[in-house]
């Protein structure tokens, strides 16, 4: 197949489809190897969970091991509240706190060449003042 002759459009169509194909394969090889697998165990007077170590007479055994180490663990911290670093010039209450993504904001107010102080919600309270 010349993939040289197809335009990017023809490119992503195909490409969704050998996405596609390759999933429905996968998905149909695990099927029919689980049911060999299950099979296999059936033949030496086996389920599949009794091969992998997941015995139906252990499994109520590991309960209570479950719930201890479960209490064991330590409580998560809520997140503190995240301050507002950075407002709109505009509209004040629009606000960023510096992480994570930025802002389109405050990309097209670096890109016209203002600095990323002059939004500083610190100083804008200073200069309203």
């Amino acid at each position: 197949m010349d993939l040289s002759s197809l335009s990017v459009a023809e490119l992503r169509r195909l490409q969704t489809k050998v996405e596609t194909e390759i999933r429905r394969r996968s998905d149909t090889a695990k099927k029919d190897l689980l049911k060999r697998m299950q099979k296999l165990a059936a033949e030496h007077g086996m389920s599949l969970n009794e091969v992998i170590g997941q015995e139906a007479d252990k499994a109520p055994a590991a309960a209570p091991a479950a719930k201890k180490a479960a209490a064991a663990k330590p409580v998560k911290k809520a997140k503190a509240a995240s301050v507002i670093k950075f407002r709109h010039p505009e509209n004040a209450s629009i606000g960023w706190t510096g992480h994570g993504r930025k802002p389109q904001w405050v990309i097209d107010w670096v890109a016209q060449g203002k600095s990323l102080d002059d939004l500083r919600a610190d100083a804008a309270a200073v200069t309203a003042a």
